[in-house]
């Protein structure tokens, strides 16, 4: 989930099934009404786009067509980063549901109790733009590897902490950024002495969802440290690792352990005494 500018539970060693809710029909994008009723379709290599038509025809002198075509080029050069730096290579394709800002707006605002651009459940739905902006290519990057982490392991429920930290490490190391900045780690440390840190284990749930929007900015701003630390610490290479060996085993634990030789709480500690 791509933000816009509950109680613990143990860590799960076994495969956590999603729940039905979970799962969405490939087609549920094709039947969403737009602004003004329906959707525009193109498809690439990997993607199926349905575009509000009210957003394409906003698009400026070439209307839906320009817009449509820079939207799927942008994925499809996501994808390639994808591969590159997270060995991630989603099998089918993946549905991308562009939507009128104010439909986006309306249709999901009670989603989420903190401002969202996008989210995934079955597949991609994005608030749209009449351009493809910084910020709408940034959601689509982060929207782009909670898909492929669903395609590569369907049954499983990723940590949030891993599923949003790793979407967030991907979309700003596209945009060149590989570790926490000055005023991140500034951020964290406040968070850590004011005594607000969320622990581990409070991010190990399926989603951040039902945060509100300060405990949400924490909980998305460790987790994206969480997985930098690895990357930083460790190599890149160890996260790509750490993709492959849950979902190969479905274990969190030991996919840490194997690729970077810490532990979940072992990391957590790395991460506060590096602040």
């Amino acid at each position: 989930m791509a933000r816009s500018a509950g109680p613990a539970r143990p860590r799960a060693r076994a495969a956590l099934v999603l729940g039905a809710a979970w799962l969405v029909a490939a087609s549920a994008g094709a039947r969403d009404r737009g602004a003004d009723g329906h959707f525009e379709k193109r498809t690439s290599a990997h993607f199926v786009l349905w575009q509000d038509a009210n957003t394409a025809e906003s698009g400026g002198f070439y209307g839906s067509r320009r817009f449509e075509q820079e939207l799927l080029r942008e994925l499809e050069s996501a994808y390639a980063s994808l591969d590159a730096l997270l060995g991630l290579r989603p099998q089918h394709p993946i549905e991308v549901v562009v939507y009128d800002p104010g439909v986006f707006d309306a249709t999901f605002a009670g989603r989420f109790r903190f401002p969202a651009a996008g989210f995934f459940q079955g597949l991609v739905r994005v608030r749209g733009d009449a351009l493809v902006t910084d910020q709408l290519s940034q959601v689509l990057h982060h929207e782009l590897v909670h898909a492929a982490l669903y395609q590569a392991a369907p049954s499983f429920a990723w940590p949030a902490w891993f599923n949003e930290g790793t979407a967030q490490w991907f979309e700003y190391r596209v945009l060149g950024q590989r570790r926490l900045t000055p005023g991140e780690a500034a951020a964290l440390a406040r968070v850590r002495d004011s005594g607000r840190w969320l622990p581990l284990d409070e991010l190990w749930v399926p989603s951040f969802a039902r945060l509100g929007p300060e405990e949400a900015q924490i909980a998305y701003l460790e987790s994206y440290a969480l997985v930098a630390q690895i990357a930083t610490g460790s190599g890149e290479r160890a996260l790509r690792d750490v993709c492959a060996e849950v979902v190969r085993t479905f274990d969190v634990d030991r996919a840490l352990k194997r690729s970077t030789r810490l532990g979940p709480d072992e990391l957590e500690a790395s991460l506060l005494g590096s602040l």
